[in-house]
């Protein structure tokens, strides 16, 4: 299973308020996301990359049943919960810890905000969605309280269906989140500039 290893850059947690997890996509790595803050508004945030072992968060697609990709999937939100919950013993309020994932790491962070709602500082989730061969709405619980979700997605995409997208926002709204969705014709199975200045106007403009 996933271990707790943790990659940091940008501020030192004791020197700022606010923490931005960053949360890798499958075969990629804590390294990788990190250097994406190069484009972000994210100077004076502290920045944690858990790292999967095996650069894989879950074995199999983010559709499949969940106890396909048990215990792993289990493992990784109990990682990032570990993250959150140093964070905050560290004195940093969740209204200032942001998130930020894509592709599978899109699809577990917006797994871990919505079983774990609450008011975020935002979240950036680039192509994902919530994580089932169907929403499973009881595992959902807490209240955003206007937290501001960002989620873009190309129309297609290999991986994430634009039906699920759009499954997530209503689930998210629903949860009282502000939801900034947009779809991108033919974009592809990666990140765009307009997605990192939306990312950058909508999320880490505080």
């Amino acid at each position: 299973m996933h271990t707790k290893k943790v990659i940091t850059a940008g501020k030192a947690i004791d020197e700022t308020d606010k923490v931005l997890i960053m949360i890798h996509g499958r075969g990629g790595s804590a390294q990788d996301i990190l250097s994406l803050a190069a484009h972000l508004n994210t100077n004076d945030y502290a920045l944690l990359a858990p790292q999967a072992s095996n650069n894989t968060w879950y074995p199999t697609s983010f559709l499949a049943e969940p106890s396909i990709n048990e215990p792993w999937l289990s493992s990784a939100i109990d990682v990032i919960d570990e993250v959150v919950a140093d964070a905050v013993a560290r004195g940093i309020l969740k209204e200032n810890i942001f998130f930020l994932g894509f592709s599978q790491g899109a699809c577990l962070t917006l797994e871990y905000v919505t079983r774990n709602a609450a008011k975020y500082g935002g979240v950036a989730a680039f192509t994902g969605g919530l994580i089932g061969d169907r929403i499973y709405a009881e595992n959902y619980s807490g209240d955003f309280d206007g937290t501001p979700i960002f989620i873009g997605t190309s129309n297609p995409d290999p991986h994430v269906p634009v039906s699920r997208v759009q499954e997530t926002t209503a689930i998210l709204e629903s949860m009282h989140a502000e939801v900034f969705e947009k779809i991108y014709p033919n974009m592809g199975h990666t990140i765009s500039h307009d997605e990192i200045e939306k990312a950058n106007a909508l999320i880490f403009n505080k």
